[in-house]
């Protein structure tokens, strides 16, 4: 059997699926479809079974994202593992970072507020 024809379509229909932001290799790419010379990452298509792994937005609905690539991928006679491998950043949401606090500024903020 070879897979690259499904793991490409596959995987051109998963990247386009609701709340999936991309594919996702796994922690040491381990996720993959392989049909020299190319290496399609995030599908692993063999003959018991598929999985993919996606890359999705906070907050999700594991779910929802689970059943949108699965309707995506339209694989039939085979189960369909969903695995939700990273989370990228809310669109347009810069990360939140904490000041650090140095003890002599937080004494003269509570200074500050005592005397006004």
């Amino acid at each position: 059997m070879n897979p690259e024809p499904d793991a490409a379509r596959i995987a051109a229909a998963v990247r386009i699926a609701p709340g999936v932001t991309g594919l996702h290799g796994g922690r040491f790419g381990e996720i993959a479809t392989l049909d020299p010379p190319r290496r399609i990452a995030g599908v692993r298509v063999r003959d018991e079974d598929v999985t993919i792994a996606v890359t999705t937005r906070y907050p999700l609905v594991a779910a929802d994202v689970a059943a949108a690539v699965r309707t995506a991928a339209a694989v039939a006679g085979r189960p369909v593992h969903v695995v939700i491998a990273d989370l990228a950043e809310p669109a347009g949401a810069a990360p939140e970072i904490p000041a650090p606090e140095i003890p002599g500024q937080v004494v003269a903020a509570q200074e500050k507020e005592r005397v006004s």
